[in-house]
């Protein structure tokens, strides 16, 4: 569901949402103010208490299986398969699946993000390898970038016992919302010059990717209350994850500005980029769009202008419907 140009900024400054999302999204955001510290540590015991974990599933839940695979015990870097069951097509998509949290929340297990993982499973249908990596500030830039790459190498080399056959590593797509979506980039980045014996990447699916800069954007400055993102959270999240020192001009933060990589000879891959409209980081996520078309790069934007951040785990909101099928769409188009 593309829009116009005349569509782009929603005049409103509150969204419309169901009163159970409203409830989730204001305790997430209240918690998470909670536990950031201004040292730029973080209370893990106590943001523990609401990020309630899923164990995997061997027996199918609603048509899906999973089961979890270690990549790096000493870095406690693991993945989970999601695995749809009574598929009839040969030779599924791989898609590898990079959670949100701002690099510092959340978990591949955390019951949100299986949830969301077990339905793009399903639905799209593919086999979904949703990564646990390492979180700031414990573990600040590179990592997360670093353990995202690692499991891609580990799917191309390793043989992963229980790994469904009819998975198709030479349709490998990346995946990510928010600073999962900043992740999916930075990965395709590095595999762009990286020669893989089996997985072939074709396409990034770029969900709400948190990217930033110094400058405060129109739509930060005008979305104050939304849930989930403000400015002084990713301010925060910002100065925690990217290196001392560094500021929001960093290239791993602001993808096309002063310090960044030029993508033009780069053999990057086809991406869907996702916009909502009750979203502060919306002004970014339109300039990489547009910076991946004056790349040369094959891009497609999509928006909805009534979605808050993290629209895509509440099946109750229309859009998250709306994003599965724009994500099938666009991977049928590659494979």
């Amino acid at each position: 569901m593309s829009v116009d140009e005349s569509q782009k900024k929603n005049p409103k400054t509150s969204p419309n949402l169901p009163w159970k999302t409203k409830l989730f999204l204001s305790t997430f955001s209240f918690f998470t103010d909670v536990v950031r510290r201004s040292n730029f540590t973080v209370n893990r015991r106590l943001f523990n208490l609401i990020d309630t974990k899923s164990p995997p599933s061997k027996k199918p839940i609603n048509g899906v299986s999973s089961s979890d695979v270690i990549v790096d015990a000493s870095k406690n870097l693991w993945f989970r398969v999601y695995t749809p069951v009574g598929v009839s097509d040969v030779g599924l998509p791989v898609v590898v699946y990079l959670h949100g949290g701002g690099f510092t929340f959340l978990a591949a297990n955390s019951k949100p993000y299986d949830d969301f993982c077990m339905r793009l499973a399903r639905e799209l249908p593919a086999v979904v390898v949703s990564v646990n990596y390492r979180l700031s500030p414990e573990h600040k830039y590179p990592a997360q970038y670093e353990d995202g790459f690692d499991v891609l190498k580990f799917l191309d080399r390793e043989k992963i016992d229980n790994f469904p056959g009819f998975a198709n590593l030479s349709n490998c797509f990346l995946a990510g919302d928010s600073a999962g979506g900043n992740i999916a980039h930075h990965m395709a980045l590095r595999a762009s010059d990286f020669s893989f014996q089996k997985l072939k990447l074709v396409g990034l699916i770029a969900i709400q990717p948190f990217f930033g800069g110094e400058e405060q954007t129109e739509s930060e400055l005008r979305l104050v209350g939304v849930p989930v993102v403000s400015v002084e959270r990713t301010e925060w999240i910002w100065k925690a994850f990217l290196p001392e020192g560094s500021d929001r001009d960093h290239p791993a933060s602001n993808v096309f500005g002063p310090n960044s990589v030029d993508l033009s000879e780069v053999n990057f891959p086809a991406t869907i980029v996702v916009v909502g409209g009750f979203d502060p980081l919306q002004d970014w996520q339109r300039r990489y769009y547009e910076g991946l078309k004056k790349s040369g790069k094959d891009a497609t934007l999509v928006e909805y202008p009534e979605a808050v951040h993290s629209f895509y785990g509440f099946p109750e909101l229309p859009e998250s419907s709306l994003l599965i099928k724009e994500t099938r769409d666009f991977m049928q188009r590659l494979c």
